[in-house]
């Protein structure tokens, strides 16, 4: 099982009524690279129907994962959970068309241009996706991130979930595994842990150990790097996809 920084998850409801909603980008240079943890945005400025469009995206893409983990934690049968994984995947081929579709005619739309959620449906999209759609879009979501229309947290998920799938050590620590025959939850092979946090600080996430915590599992320095070897091993025999 893959997991994600807490950054990705669901963003709440914004009013559109009558107020522009305003948020202040701020960019903090970090050994010369700009992190953008916030946004500027006019919601008078908003396209209004790929707005609707994405978000209706956004839901989509969180209600299919959300039943689908509410089933596995009330230990539904295989076949229940079996028929939950079959609706995420369609639903995950029919959100990648749209999205494909829509980044080739308008290109990436920030939060300036279609508000928060439907912003991020367009990565969680992306992020859901196979390898070779990630390498594809992973310049597209780098130009975005420069130029300030995505979160630096984003971008650091997703080239973390890109180098565990080519099996290569992750860099920011953003994602996990399940050892199948322990059962255990660890942090995928990390690249010099020693430097973790200051690579995890240049993208705008939280310490390595505020984040274990708020994953339910623990954070040792120490310990993770005595370990590493052996986490190398099992995720290099099990060739985690």
């Amino acid at each position: 099982m893959y997991v994600i920084e807490q950054l990705n998850q669901p963003f709440k409801h914004f009013s559109m009524k009558r107020l522009t909603l305003l948020m202040f980008i701020i960019i903090l240079a970090i050994d010369s690279k700009s992190q953008v943890t916030s946004f500027e945005i006019d919601s008078s400025k908003f396209n209004k129907p790929l707005m609707a469009t994405l978000d209706s995206l956004y839901q989509n893409d969180q209600t299919v994962r959300y039943d689908f983990l509410k089933a596995s934690k009330n230990k539904a049968s295989k076949s229940v959970l079996d028929s939950f994984l079959n609706v995420m995947r369609k639903t995950d081929q029919e959100n990648l068309r749209l999205v494909k579709e829509i980044i080739r005619k308008y290109g990436w739309l920030g939060p300036q241009h279609v508000g928060l959620n439907a912003s991020q449906g367009m990565f969680l999209v992306i992020q859901h996706a196979d390898l070779a759609t990630q390498e594809l879009y992973l310049p597209i979501i780098r130009s975005a991130e420069k130029d300030g229309h995505l979160l630096s947290s984003n971008l650091a998920i997703l080239e973390d979930r890109i180098l565990m799938r080519k099996g290569l050590k992750q860099i920011y620590g953003s994602q996990t595994f399940n050892d199948k025959l322990t059962g255990k939850i660890y942090f995928y092979p990390i690249e010099k842990p020693d430097q973790l946090e200051v690579r995890r600080k240049s993208m705008g996430l939280v310490p390595m150990a505020e984040y274990a915590n708020v994953m339910n599992m623990d954070w040792d320095l120490a310990g993770y790097k005595k370990m590493l070897p052996e986490l190398e091993l099992i995720t290099a025999r099990k060739n985690l996809r």
